[in-house]
């Protein structure tokens, strides 16, 4: 290990099936952008949500294409929108129960689960750790390190509710992936980013993702 990589101290994003993968994009982009390190890990159901809401096959040999493809894409799924450097990205196969994040020993500033379905949610809360998403989260949280779970899903069942308030008593935030209207949004990808700007909020990461509510009425419709 380099002195680079022993210095190295990232969040990790995990990326869970439910629907929502430009929520996950605009946080890693976020994170990029303020300079973090990121180690993704994304679930096996997250590659098929991310195939039919964007048409990209998320593949562990060729992540790094994959990814870089899927980080330049707008909300509106628009390719080429954004230029995003990878290079501060760490893959981890959600498989590999070996890997850094499975242990208390690795150090990591936190995870944001972006989006977190309903079953990922429960097998957080109930401490299954099926994958390396789930593990990772339940090392975070035995670690008393910051865990953001941002749940996309609706309606919700009494049986999630209470897996949800499990997390919040464990000590996790929980993050509802439901974008407001008060920042002034004209278009899908200014709600997205108000949604992962609350979950950076949340983690304590700067950034400018949103207009911040100043306590004036009528502000979010003024011109930037």
């Amino acid at each position: 290990m380099n002195a680079g990589e022993s210095q190295r101290v990232p969040w990790i994003v995990g990326v869970s099936g439910a629907s929502g993968t430009p929520y996950a994009a605009a946080v890693l982009r976020a994170l990029l952008g303020a300079g973090e390190s990121v180690d993704l890990v994304v679930s096996r159901a997250s590659r098929l949500t991310l195939l039919d809401e964007t048409q990209i096959s998320f593949r562990d040999a060729h992540w790094q294409d994959d990814l870089r493809e899927w980080l330049a894409r707008g909300a509106d799924g628009k390719p080429g929108t954004y230029d995003v450097d990878v290079t501060g990205v760490r893959y981890w196969s959600a498989g590999d129960l070996a890997a850094g994040p499975s242990s208390g020993s690795y150090r990591t500033k936190g995870m944001l689960i972006v989006p977190a379905s309903t079953a990922c949610v429960a097998g957080v809360a109930l401490g299954l750790s099926k994958d390396l998403l789930q593990r990772a989260a339940s090392v975070t949280l035995k670690e008393r390190r910051t865990l953001v779970v941002a749940v996309r899903e609706t309606p919700l069942n009494g049986q999630t509710l209470r897996h949800l308030v499990a997390l919040d008593d464990a000590g996790a935030t929980v993050v509802p992936a439901s974008p407001a209207f008060y920042a002034g949004a004209t278009h899908i990808q200014d709600l997205v980013d108000f949604v992962a700007g609350r979950v950076l909020d949340a983690a304590g990461v700067g950034h400018g993702l949103y207009r911040r509510w100043q306590g004036e009425l009528g502000g979010g419709g003024a011109a930037s």
